[in-house]
């Protein structure tokens, strides 16, 4: 055990592996450690039981990154733990061989808990959801710079997380866009324009398994951001895409997205809602029809109302499917499980007066691995299905 760093003890007995420990089990040391600190963690009984990311202000107060007493947490340790991640990825999933864009270290998938890093090319983008990551940033930053030579960086902090683990950093500014290439598709990595790490890499894998169904196909691709599902569509021979978002910033990337592949998708700005209630009127019918919408909530009490949301725009959606059609449907809010989205695609198939044949359920791509004991890492539902009638 490290002597030097400050110990901190829980008031209740702990038998987990989960590497979350909330406020209410931990005693308040004496002198309280600053936010992120690393700290060592003993039980009721004054048991050692690892070391971690200790934070007073912060729900969750131990973020344990290793139970091992003969192991410390320094930046030699950083480095190898984000090497680790990065050989993972190359020379197991060899994902070189498909994309030069992919999630480089997935949290406590990868063993930190709130770090998240994307790579574009030459481009790291840097998440920061804990106050551990970001108090050893610079850190982070060179193990980067050794795996990654030459590359260039763009960070940020998301203003709740900021607020909730009691820290403050300020994004990048300016970053210049990288050009990325998957399955032989070019897109516009922009983490300075559009959705914050530039991209959505986890959705690599259903994008490339959906765009070979859509051959001929006429397709609808409902918030539709930058364009993924769409593009790769027209790429792989649709007759017709249509594409629909609210946000006319990320309709301007997914227009030039498609300028890159020498498509021409139809892009309409536009709230889903009244624009499928439309559409169903006018008795408008798709071969397929992708629905991916933004994170619903971040608050374990808003799930039934992200539920409600959820509901009523897939049966719009399931509203505009031809017969015999495809529908794939996502969540990315991490509070919502596969069980109650799959109860949520019943009941919206039934008000909806559609079968749902289900075809797939799948996430995020193997770049985005989560631990057995951390379901929380694993937030991304994908649901492919055929409307039968």
């Amino acid at each position: 055990m490290n002597e030097l760093i400050q110990r901190v003890r829980l008031k209740n007995a702990w038998n987990s592996t989960h590497p979350w420990i909330f406020q209410r089990l931990v005693e308040k040391p004496a002198q309280r450690p600053k936010p992120g600190s690393i700290v060592d963690v003993e039980g009721v009984d004054g048991k050692y039981i690892g070391q971690g990311f200790y934070n007073g202000h912060s729900r969750i107060a131990l973020r344990i990154l290793s139970n091992n007493p003969d192991e410390v947490i320094d930046q030699a340790w950083f480095e190898a733990k984000i090497a680790e991640a990065v050989a993972m990825r190359r020379e197991i999933l060899k994902l070189d061989d498909i994309s030069n864009a992919w999630r480089v270290f997935h949290s406590e998938g990868d063993g930190i808990s709130g770090l998240v890093i994307d790579r574009y090319d030459d481009l790291i983008v840097v998440g920061f959801f804990s106050a551990g990551a970001w108090r050893h940033r610079e850190w982070i930053f060179n193990a980067l710079r050794n795996l990654f030579p030459g590359c260039r960086f763009h960070s940020f902090a998301d203003e709740h997380v900021q607020k909730q683990e009691s820290f403050d950093y300020r994004d990048t500014q300016g970053t210049e866009p990288a050009l990325i290439t998957e399955y032989g598709i070019k897109f516009q990595a922009d983490p300075a324009g559009a959705h914050k790490t530039g991209f959505f890499a986890d959705q690599r894998e259903n994008r490339e398994w959906l765009s070979h169904l859509c051959a001929g196909k006429r397709v609808l691709d409902l918030c539709c951001n930058t364009g993924g599902f769409g593009v790769y569509a027209a790429v792989r021979g649709a007759s017709e895409v249509v594409g629909i978002d609210i946000d006319p910033a990320v309709l301007d990337i997914a227009r030039n997205n498609a300028r890159l592949n020498g498509v021409k998708p139809r892009y309409i700005q536009a709230d889903i809602f009244p624009w499928l209630r439309d559409a169903a009127a006018n008795g408008e019918q798709f071969d397929v029809v992708v629905l991916d919408p933004a994170k619903m909530t971040r608050d374990r009490e808003q799930v039934i109302s992200a539920l409600k949301k959820y509901l009523d725009m897939n049966k719009l959606a399931l509203g505009v499917v031809k017969p015999g059609g495809l529908f794939a449907t996502f969540s990315c809010t991490g509070l919502v499980s596969e069980d109650q989205f799959l109860d949520m695609l019943r009941r919206a198939a039934f008000y909806a007066g559609r079968t749902v044949q289900v075809l797939k359920v799948s996430g995020a791509g193997s770049d985005h691995p989560f631990l057995a004991q951390v379901q929380e890492s694993r937030y991304l539902k994908a649901v492919f299905c055929r409307v039968l009638d």
